[in-house]
């Protein structure tokens, strides 16, 4: 009888293991071939790939360099930056060979892909014109490089057998204005489901009513069928699941022939907790499709229980609160990393960014990746989601205006479908500094996707970034607008105003104040355009380009003016390609807009917008670095950085005065010429000591709160010789899956431990054990070291590397060393 009952349990787990495999999905990472050679033979199963190169997707070929001035070199006039004439601009796309043609292969078995069943591949992004073949046969083909792609591949797959996929992808010279990546950047899924099921982003989920009591949720739910099956023979049930799991609400529905194949159900939440950037509560949806009493799919979808809503003369308001975007703008890539998208890296971003007080990334000015949106639906971060650089009228030769008018409509609906149900999202970006702004008909192509937009999604509201204030306040082109954004021209934010009928301005696109870390220009003068031969820029952060304007230019508008609803600077990271203002002087290779580096490093103007937006969190920073052997007796400003109203500076223990924010300086009394010289906007949110002269030894600060009593102190000294390499890790433990990674801040320092700030050590690299080394970088625009060779020059006296975890649990260790100096080893673990 025992025997019977182990055997009849037995069989009862494999029919519940069957009954669960209603939907599988695998990720295709490993294993691909890839070659830039363009060979048509290449789709045929049996093609010969043994002598490529085997790569894991997601997979960023043109970060490997060389660096070269010749790689997409543009001669052009960059008419949005105020250029007349063409230019030869090198290093305007990052002066890496993404151009070109890449083909990537591999072979895949699918058991669980039998007969009457149904399959799709899905691209999170592939960078560009991909063109996809299954076993000899093409698929489909998707031009833009920063979507999110699917087809349906039932009918190309062979069920019990290996399966051939072959990618051809190419990036035309020309198609760019920054770094765009090259190859499989994104993850690529097979999904395998049964004949009726969800299709892919077949939900919608909003919260049309939402108390304290209750809120309700509409969950709207496609259902893909055979057409001999009748619809009133199915059947969807759906629970609602709070963070632990617990059903909190579910609902059955059936369908009928009237509801044209789309369940739709409200859902009440007792008592329900709301997502905010502080408490960031995600609900599960889990709808499960019954064809009578057979179970056909089951898909769940993450979501939030939140409002959002634009008032006019009020703002933006995140549940029923008024919230100011504090947001900034980012590139795709990461850095050394490229394109190719890494969950850890990206979590690292925003942990850096939410700690400077950010609260909103616009996804500038492409597409976001998956894992970016999921990260900071799950961190707190509010996300513009942005689709086009380009409508129909060029800014680059091969750019999206060949796409537009095919193309457009599609993209917009993927985009929008991709992320509709993400609690982070909350408004719809559909340009960018289009030339369309002053081109008659410009504004019915801004309604049009606007409408795509309503459409799609009539929950979030829907902007553009515009910069040509003296066309589009005038033609239509931003009354247009739900939510008129502009880029940059701060100073006409109250014409606008006046103007438009929404009665909110946003800034989509500001400050774009230049600065390279650790680097200090003199003297201290607000500058426009500033080049230097090192192709530095000051960190005083008083370097601006010929358009833009420095921080506080921004902070006072979103202070003094109530309509005003928040800014998106330019930007938070640095990236690759525009290195604005060496346009033409090689070699330069990244922006110098960040407010980070392109190592993660934080600039002196980090600290700046920490003391304006983290106002939870003590920022008291002191700049300049305190070493200038041949300065002795100049005058050499020190800048304090600080949430308190009031500090004072002591050099070597002699008092150099107290300074307070001078909080009489308002909008309306600031902003001629001759109050940005004088930095009077900069009184109010920062503390200057203009007169100060060199003197090594301490600089010590004090702050003060608005009672005058001393609350914080910090010290800086003037380092010795260099005498050891000091590391410190983000991350000590990380995840055995062949894909996380903890950065390391790498730095030289004297016998005390203080940075040595002009250090520029080539150091060695190695790492032994459970991991190997990924890449590194150290900040500076100009050098041409390649990312992911073991060594590299400090930049300002530090750098970062990284390092990224193998498949099995272990220990990782890392080494540093350089010539004269004491080495340095860190282990990280990896479970």
């Amino acid at each position: 009888m025992r025997k019977i009952n182990l055997a009849l349990f037995c069989w009862l787990c494999i029919l519940s293991a069957t009954m669960a495999q209603v939907r599988t999905e695998i990720l295709l990472e490993k294993n691909w071939k890839f070659t830039r050679e363009d060979n048509s033979g290449a789709i045929n199963p049996e093609f010969d790939d043994s002598k490529w190169q085997t790569v894991t997707v997601p997979h960023d070929w043109a970060i490997y360099g060389p660096f070269s001035s010749q790689n997409d070199k543009q001669e052009v006039a960059i008419t949005q930056d105020g250029q007349k004439e063409a230019l030869e601009h090198a290093g305007r796309t990052g002066g890496l060979p993404f151009v070109g043609v890449g083909w990537y292969r591999t072979s895949f078995e699918l058991p669980q892909f039998t007969k009457g069943k149904k399959a799709s591949i899905l691209f999170d992004g592939a960078m560009s014109h991909a063109n996809v073949y299954i076993n000899g046969k093409k698929v489909g083909y998707w031009p833009y490089g920063y979507n999110s792609f699917h087809f349906d591949i039932t009918e190309f797959l062979n069920p019990g057998e290996k399966n051939t996929i072959a990618v051809r992808l190419e990036n035309y010279p020309e198609s760019s204005r920054w770094y765009p990546g090259a190859g499989i950047y994104r993850n690529v899924h097979v999904i395998v489901t049964e004949d009726a099921h969800i299709p892919i982003w077949g939900t919608q989920i909003t919260t049309p009513v939402i108390t304290k009591e209750f809120a309700k949720v509409n969950v709207k739910t496609k259902l893909v069928r055979p057409s001999a099956s009748a619809p009133d023979q199915y059947r969807l049930v759906t629970a609602l699941k709070d963070e632990q799991g617990r059903t909190v609400a579910s609902q059955e529905k059936v369908l009928s022939s009237y509801d044209q194949d789309l369940f739709t159900q409200e859902l009440v939440v007792e008592n329900p907790v709301c997502w905010d950037t502080e408490n960031p509560v995600l609900y599960t949806a889990e709808s499960k499709l019954y064809q009578g009493n057979i179970e056909k799919d089951v898909y769940t979808t993450t979501f939030g229980i939140r409002s959002i809503e634009v008032i006019p003369d009020k703002g933006f308001f995140l549940n029923g609160k008024r919230t100011v975007f504090k947001g900034v703008c980012n590139h795709h890539d990461l850095g050394p990393l490229g394109a190719a998208v890494n969950d850890a890296a990206i979590r690292r971003q925003i942990r850096i960014l939410k700690d400077m007080g950010c609260n909103a990334i616009r996804t500038s000015h492409n597409m976001p990746a998956p894992e970016l949106v999921r990260a900071c639906d799950e961190m707190g971060m509010m996300v513009m989601a942005e689709s086009f650089d380009e409508w129909k009228h060029p800014k680059v030769k091969n750019g999206y205006n060949h796409l537009f008018d095919e193309w457009a409509e599609k993209d917009m609906v993927n985009l929008l479908h991709n992320y509709r149900n993400s609690a982070s999202l909350v408004m719809w970006c559909i340009g960018n500094e289009v030339p369309e702004q002053g081109i008659e008909g410009g504004s019915k192509i801004g309604r049009f996707l606007q409408d795509i937009c309503h459409r799609e999604d009539p929950t979030r509201p829907v902007t553009q970034g515009m910069d040509q204030p003296q066309h589009v306040l005038n033609n239509n082109f931003a009354a247009v607008m739900e939510v008129a954004g502009f880029n940059y021209r701060p100073h006409m934010y109250q014409e606008a105003y006046k103007k438009l009928p929404q009665q909110i301005v946003l800034g989509s696109e500001t400050a774009s104040t230049v600065s390279s870390r650790g680097v200090y220009k003199f003297p201290v003068v607000r500058a426009s355009m500033k080049t230097y031969d090192d192709h530095q820029s000051s960190s005083y952060d008083v370097e601006h380009c010929g358009w833009s304007n420095l921080p506080e230019d921004d902070f006072i508008q979103h202070e003094d003016l109530p309509y005003a609803i928040g800014e998106f600077v330019w930007t938070g990271f640095d990236y690759l390609g525009e290195p604005t203002p060496y346009y033409t002087n090689w070699p330069s290779h990244s922006s110098l807009f960040g407010i980070i580096d392109l190592a993660g490093i934080p600039k002196d103007r980090y600290y700046l917008y920490r003391s304006h937006w983290n106002s939870k969190e003590e920022t008291l920073h002191i700049l300049p670095h305190w070493n200038w052997k041949g300065r002795e007796g100049e005058v050499t400003p020190i800048f304090v950085y600080t949430n308190y109203p009031s500090a004072e500076v002591f050099i070597n223990g002699k008092s150099q005065g107290k300074r307070t924010k001078d909080l009489t300086k308002t909008v309306h009394n600031t902003g001629s010429k001759e109050s940005q010289e004088a930095f009077e906007r900069q009184q109010r949110y920062r503390l200057m000591w203009m007169d100060t002269k060199y003197e090594p030894g301490t600089v010590k600060v004090v702050a003060y709160d608005e009672n005058g009593k001393a609350v914080a102190e910090k010290e800086i000294r003037t380092a010795g010789k260099p005498h050891r390499i000091e590391l410190s890790a983000d991350r000590s433990e990380l995840s055995a899956n062949g894909k996380d990674l903890s950065f390391i801040n790498v730095r030289v320092v004297d016998k005390d431990g203080n940075l040595i700030p002009d250090a520029t050590n080539q150091i060695e690299f190695k790492v032994k054990g459970a991991g190997s080394y990924r890449a590194a970088a150290n900040g500076n625009s100009v050098s041409l070291e390649l990312f992911h060779h073991p060594r590299m020059k400090l930049f300002s006296g530090q750098l970062t590397a990284i390092v990224q975890s193998g498949d099995k649990a272990g220990e990782i260790t890392f080494e540093a060393t350089t010539k004269g100096l004491k080495g340095a080893k860190l282990k990280i673990v990896t479970k």
